[in-house]
């Protein structure tokens, strides 16, 4: 038999929690790692539509860069 849990908290998503959308300006960037670039350009085409912005990201050495365009 299966146990139902009761009053146990949903974890906060650790990409899109932590990134700094709202507050970009045209041409911020900011670098993230330990993800994919997959996540990272689902993370920001959900912030770009929400926020009316548009962002791009690329793939570098460490990690991967997200650029404001818009």
């Amino acid at each position: 038999m299966i146990e139902i849990s009761k009053n146990i908290p949903i974890p906060e998503s650790k990409t899109r929690s932590a990134l700094p959308y709202k507050s970009m300006e045209i041409g911020d960037s900011f670098h993230i790692e330990g993800t994919s670039l997959q996540a990272v350009c689902n993370s920001n085409y959900r912030a770009g539509k929400k926020l009316g912005m548009k962002f791009i990201a690329k793939k570098d050495e460490k990690g991967i860069r997200v650029w404001r365009m818009a």
